[in-house]
């Protein structure tokens, strides 16, 4: 809640480079991590106000009144952001180390 939403990029690069993981293992722990994060989190404020925003934002965007899509959709976006960035991580170590 205190750092840009980007920054979760910058600490599952970190974790890509510290863990020697192959590209594919790397990329599907950062997606998985990210997932149930970014999910979780957004359950945790979406229930919160009893789930007003996340169903008006869904009608907007879905055409539907279910919260649960958009905080679906929501962990997909920080999943693929995180698995690329944990795949970059990844990369970075082989290339740095040989």
């Amino acid at each position: 809640l205190f750092l840009p939403w980007w920054s979760i990029a910058i600490a599952a690069f970190v974790v890509g480079v510290a863990i020697p993981q192959k590209a594919g293992w790397a990329y599907l722990s950062g997606f998985t991590a990210l997932f149930l994060f970014w999910s979780v989190m957004a359950f945790v404020l979406s229930t919160a106000n009893g789930n007003i925003l996340a169903g008006k934002m869904a009608m907007l965007i879905a055409k539907q009144q279910n919260p649960f899509l958009l905080i679906s959709a929501t962990g997909l976006i920080g999943a693929v952001i995180g698995g690329f960035a944990a795949t970059a991580g990844s990369y970075a170590r082989k290339m740095v180390r040989g």
